[in-house]
């Protein structure tokens, strides 16, 4: 790889240049390569001809060989492939209906979505690509947008894994604070430091609380709003032709059983090899955690497929080529990944998050550092698409300024937390932005700018937060209610300017 360079205002290209260009050609796979490519461009001396030569052999092809990359890949392709077997056998509508009578209005759905992506805290990708084909069909015949789906998705997948210790995530974090801390010679175990954090994390317990507020304000703005009154009208020819049709002979005959077993084994399967691996005692890494869900979503799979035969709904060679053909569809969300995985690291080696940094840590305050964190850490995932790449840049930064100006640790170590899970929410390059769009069956440019505001109000009061706990020294006990108070306030005033009052229940 490149060395790591600070190539001043010119780092900023590639992450702006792939935004702009999403929203105005609504092509995500174009934006990044071209916003890859100017990268490469950059670091080559304005050379075209190496610049295509490192375009791939520095980056694409690294970044998909890399081993947490290359689990990721792999774990993808077997989720589409079970994704797949549950839509097209007709398995998440048969079940949709089942639970329909239960689900009689939309402010009800769209907490029952809420509570599902609360309950798969394991996995930011599991948790949207099983409750999409779930929800879906219930979201749409109660006339709520895609967008919307697709927003409660988002919303409940990494803000969900930030908060929890046994995750890929909280794996991940504890490992940075356990060196910093190392380092800085401060002795407190990275499980307990991680703990006494969680409750300054405010932009993702905001992010997740203003879900069920939203769905019981019936109320929407901005963009989101009228997503919602386009959905009163059915859905789009866009978004028929878009959704998998069930392919069995006669639908009539599945079983609500053709989406519980597979759950079932797949949940099973996962915390059984977690188990034996030391959970809840002690930590499982994240390579693990990613063998764990690759084998429940396989062995998963492996069942519906036998159900299917043996149902009679299709027969073996049918249903294996339903599998296949959900692995080929990953395709495009895999291409997608790749080239936001290559963005983020041709960023890292013009050095956009160190300018980022450079440019706004002066001389200030130590009451402001948890706000300062904040904001940088937001500006530096919504750029490069990446929390995780946010995460390894400020927290070693953000611990030393607590350390150095006398800060809480836990409250920076949150700053940073909640500032880098930002541009993971909601960057139309990340991950879960994507997956989420997918699941829901929502064009993913629309979900972006549906999703953006209601972030951006959560942002805000966090930031808000985070100003008050950095100059009044107050607890978390007394921040993070007033935290919830500003959120509350914001969404009143935002739907009062901003909004379209939806149908009663």
């Amino acid at each position: 790889m490149e060395e790591v360079v600070n190539y001043g205002v010119l780092s900023l290209i590639p992450a702006i240049l792939a935004v702009v260009l999403a929203f105005k050609t609504k092509n995500v796979v174009l934006s990044l390569l071209i916003s890859l490519y100017v990268g490469a461009l950059i670091i080559a001396a304005w050379n075209p001809w190496q610049a295509l030569q490192d375009l791939f052999s520095n980056y694409l092809f690294v970044d998909i060989t890399s081993s947490g990359n290359a689990q990721t890949i792999v774990m993808m392709s077997f989720v589409g492939g079970f994704v797949a077997l549950i839509e097209k056998s007709g398995g998440a509508k048969a079940f949709a209906k089942a639970i329909a009578e239960k689900i009689t209005g939309k402010a009800t759905a769209q907490v029952f979505a809420w509570v599902g992506g609360l309950a798969i805290f394991f996995s930011d990708s599991g948790n949207s690509l099983i409750l999409g084909p779930i929800f879906r069909p219930i979201m749409d015949r109660l006339r709520v947008s895609r967008a919307k789906l697709a927003y409660i998705l988002d919303s409940t997948s990494s803000p969900v894994c930030i908060l929890v210790p046994v995750t890929g995530w909280g794996v991940y974090i504890m490992s940075i604070i356990a060196t910093e801390f190392e380092n800085l010679g401060i002795v407190e175990s990275e499980m307990s430091v991680f703990m006494k954090a969680v409750p300054y994390q405010f932009y993702a317990i905001l992010a997740l609380l203003l879900v069920p507020l939203i769905a019981a304000g019936k109320k929407d703005f901005g963009p989101m709003a009228l997503a919602e009154e386009s959905a009163k009208h059915g859905l789009t020819e866009e978004q028929k032709a878009a959704d998998e049709e069930v392919i069995v002979s006669d639908d009539t005959n599945v079983s609500p059983w053709n989406m519980v077993v597979p759950l079932i084994v797949l949940f099973s399967v996962i915390f059984i090899m977690f188990i034996g691996w030391g959970f809840p005692t002690q930590n499982v890494p994240g390579s693990k955690i990613r063998v764990a869900l690759t084998s429940g979503y396989f062995m998963a799979s492996v069942a519906l497929l036998a159900m299917i035969v043996r149902q009679k709904l299709m027969t073996f060679t049918e249903a294996f080529d339903t599998f296949i053909g959900g692995i080929k569809k990953m395709a495009g969300i895999l291409t997608i990944i790749v080239c936001a995985w290559g963005v983020g690291s041709v960023c890292g080696n013009l050095g956009t998050s160190n300018f980022i940094v450079d440019s706004t840590v002066g001389v200030i305050s130590p009451s402001l550092v948890p706000a300062l964190l904040f904001i940088i850490g937001a500006v530096i995932s919504f750029a490069t698409g990446t929390s995780w790449g946010t995460m390894a840049i400020l927290l070693p930064l953000g611990i030393s300024m607590a350390n150095g100006f006398g800060v809480s640790e836990y409250i920076t170590i949150a700053a940073v937390l909640s500032g880098s899970l930002f541009g993971d929410h909601c960057a139309p390059i990340s991950d879960t932005t994507v997956m989420s769009s997918m699941a829901a069956g929502c064009n993913h440019i629309e979900h972006v700018k549906t999703q953006i505001p209601y972030a951006g109000m959560a942002a805000a009061a966090a930031f808000i937060s985070y100003l008050i706990i950095g100059v009044a020294q107050v607890s978390a006990f007394v921040a993070l209610p007033i935290a919830i108070a500003v959120l509350v306030v914001l969404y009143l005033v935002m739907t009062k300017v901003w909004g379209l009052k939806e149908e009663a229940k």
